[in-house]
């Protein structure tokens, strides 16, 4: 029928849904733009960090007392977990698309929670430049005591709540099954809201205890514990997207992915009984969320086994297409990936072996996340595409730069280097100051790297385009 015999009723149906699908596309650029943003924050406050170390600047004039620690408390919040769970959301609310489509439930939650990321900002990053904050440099979510970033964390894990609330309600009633992406994002959601749970007993087991006040760090332990299976999934979601687009959709089985996902999700589940099976806050309950984390090497290493096999598998027939910018990310990420697991496994005591290995890995996720969004979610909203060699550029910078980065931080910390400490060269054996030089050079190339990234990312996201070109992969 033309649009011309179209009934006046049929013509509104048809226009509403169109609207609808354009304004999903736009949360979905807008969840893009929050995650980009919280890493040019991180990059902001880098910099602070690099001026805060020049002798004399605690004196200068409008400098806050004691900036360093408290700028870096920042630089992790943002660079890690905002930028993390920015990508997080993005992934589910193209998960909700695909299930939801133009009849999507509850489809204001999106909107909602991002107002409550936007809000955050300010509230996490504003304690630094008060004279009178402390910081606390914990372990998954390092701290400033202020009521300000109190509130900032409780608006972030309500904005990212959200649109996983929605992605719930619209799973429901369907008729097929679940597509692999919307099964992992469910089951990532899933995880998310037992890290609050985590979160929420420990806050209340330490208020009744009376030591809320002085105990954060055991507020957190748990469901960071949690927060890390929440990155692995997006890992292999990341991983699936990029090969799949790089490698061939054949190439990607999706029943190791379905399995790899699954068990994540199971492996998640035992963790908040722990502090009804452990002494609270012992050094049994505080082992047992430490030795759970193992358990995301098995199935991550499973869905990475099965893309290499494939990967040598078109190796053998013809040359691996290196130069697609996809391609070029999964490497860097599988290779980031298996130096960082490597590390965890040779890890003794508590030096700088262990941010070695957690920087190793996280950048596995970040560089994997990075490559995703310049390929895979520019299409999704519609946008020009980056050139394959600015985005192997910046991806070589910031995956190359923490490689080399992590071995010297690890070499380092095998011959005494401290963690959370500025410790300068001349106080460390000749090998491990060595490896904190090789660390202090690489991580310059990761800046650069990383800035790259965040420059051609809003510059993509910037240009215009019309949001409902954007089209939904196949899946």
């Amino acid at each position: 029928m033309s649009q011309a015999a179209q009934s006046p009723s049929s013509l509104a149906v048809e226009l509403d849904a169109a609207g609808v699908a354009d304004a999903i596309r736009r949360e979905l650029r807008d969840w893009a733009w929050l995650a980009v943003g919280a890493l040019a924050v991180a990059g902001v406050f880098a910099l602070l960090l690099a001026l805060s170390r020049i002798p004399g600047m605690d004196e200068a004039p409008f400098w806050p007392i004691g900036f360093f620690y408290k700028g870096l408390v920042i630089h992790v919040v943002f660079s890690l977990v905002i930028w993390l769970l920015g990508v997080f959301t993005f992934l589910v609310s193209v998960a909700t698309l695909r299930v939801g489509g133009e009849d999507m439930r509850a489809a204001p939650l999106g909107r909602i929670g991002q107002g409550f990321v936007l809000v955050a900002f300010p509230c996490l990053f504003a304690p630094a430049f008060f004279d009178a904050t402390e910081p606390e440099l914990t372990n998954y979510i390092p701290l400033i005591r202020h009521t300000a970033y109190d509130l900032g964390l409780l608006l972030l894990a309500v904005g990212v709540l959200a649109p996983v609330a929605r992605l719930f309600l619209n799973l429901p009633g369907r008729r097929t099954a679940v597509p692999p992406l919307t099964l992992a994002m469910a089951i990532a959601g899933f995880i998310f809201c037992l890290a609050l749970v985590a979160f929420a007993i420990a806050a209340t087991m330490l208020a009744d205890r009376g030591e809320l006040a002085s105990s954060r760090e055991l507020v957190f332990w748990g469901g960071g514990h949690l927060l890390q299976f929440v990155s692995a999934i997006v890992l292999l979601t990341n991983w699936r997207i990029l090969a799949r687009r790089s490698l061939g959709e054949k190439t990607v089985n999706d029943g190791v992915f379905r399995v790899a996902v699954c068990l994540i999700g199971a492996l998640a589940i035992p963790a908040p009984f722990f502090f009804g099976a452990f002494a609270a806050f012992s050094d049994a309950q505080h082992e047992a969320f430490r030795l759970l984390q193992f358990g995301i090497v098995a199935p991550t290493l499973i869905f990475a086994i099965s893309l290499v096999a494939g990967a040598r598998a078109i190796g053998r027939r013809s040359h691996l297409p290196w130069r697609d910018p996809a391609f070029f990310a999964l490497a860097t990420s599988l290779a980031l990936f298996a130096l960082g697991g490597v590390m965890g496994f040779l890890i003794t005591g508590s030096d700088t072996r262990t941010p070695a290995h957690y920087h190793a890995v996280v950048t596995a996720v970040s560089v994997s996340s990075a490559g995703m969004l310049l390929t895979y979610g520019l299409e999704e909203l519609g946008r020009q595409p980056v050139s394959a060699l600015t985005t192997r550029a910046l991806i070589g910078l910031y995956g190359g730069g923490q490689f080399v980065a992590s071995i010297g931080m690890f070499v380092a910390g095998g011959y005494g280097a401290a963690r959370k400490t500025p410790t300068g060269v001349g106080s460390l054996d000749a090998v491990a100051a060595a490896g904190m030089a090789v660390h202090g050079v690489a991580s310059i190339f990761t800046i650069l790297g990383g800035a790259a990234f965040v420059i051609v990312a809003i510059r993509a996201l910037s240009r215009p385009g019309a949001i409902g070109a954007g089209r939904l992969a196949p899946d």
